[in-house]
């Protein structure tokens, strides 16, 4: 088993940034430094780091520190450049004009999904969904669509860690039974959700290997319209990535 040299500098911003995606919030010198386990005045000088390069930002008379939209434009300059999504971009964009309804490229950070793109439908009644968004793995399609993607043993464990909170009233908040769901997911060819992170609307998502790297993919959209079309979304969402496999080689 090879062991990866990691820099302890590097790992502690990362759980600073980290931290600030759980909370959703400012947070205070104290808070951050318990948020992360480090000690308070190590932690001060992280902080005023990131302040002095324009990562971070101060409220309440520097007693606050939340990310700045400098690091949301650095990580769109990145997104938007990323060889991967100029490949994928294309098939996506036409797979939402083919189905009407809002497309998604997702990829796992730790225990969430993040939206790495978007393409969304001119239709006024739509999923709506921004860049950077963060969903958790066991209440998105998306997310399911990933999990699938690992070994059976390596899911089970993933899963029995995972904090399974309800967040709507049909989440699944037992393993098994989500692990049963995944399964289910397996052997139809693509992971669905109805309801389970955002109420009364119903996702497809399928994953997909790229570069090296696990993707999913998800067709999302109102209950309403997605049910009756359900077998043909999935169906186009699954002819998309056998074409798209096939250009990436």
């Amino acid at each position: 088993m090879t062991t990866i040299k990691r820099v302890k500098a590097a790992d502690r911003t990362l759980d600073l940034l980290e931290a600030f995606a759980r909370s959703k919030r400012p947070l205070s010198l104290s808070e951050a430094a318990k948020e992360i386990d480090m000690p308070v005045s190590s932690c001060h000088v992280l902080l005023r780091t990131l302040t002095s390069r324009g990562y971070l930002t101060t409220f309440d008379q520097h007693r606050l520190h939340y990310p700045s939209k400098l690091l949301f434009e650095l990580a769109s300059t990145l997104l938007a450049n990323n060889p991967v999504i100029a490949i994928i971009s294309p098939f996506l964009q036409t797979l939402c004009d083919q189905c009407g309804e809002t497309v998604v490229l997702g990829k796992r950070l730790g225990n969430h999904v993040i939206y790495l793109d978007v393409y969304e439908t001119s239709q006024t009644i739509r999923f709506s969904a921004r860049v950077s968004t963060l969903r958790d793995l066991h209440s998105s399609a998306l997310g399911k669509a990933l999990l699938e993607q690992m070994p059976e043993a390596e899911r089970t464990a993933f899963v029995s860690q995972l904090s399974l909170k309800p967040i709507t009233g049909h989440t699944y908040t037992d393993a098994s039974a989500l692990l049963a769901n995944i399964r289910e997911g397996l052997e139809r060819g693509w992971q669905l959700t109805h309801g389970e992170s955002v109420d009364d609307v119903m996702a497809v998502a399928r994953g997909i290997l790229l570069g090296g790297e696990h993707y999913a993919v998800a067709i999302a959209g109102p209950l309403s319209r997605m049910q009756p079309r359900l077998q043909a979304h999935a169906q186009a969402l699954l002819a998309t990535l056998r074409n798209l496999s096939t250009e990436v080689g």
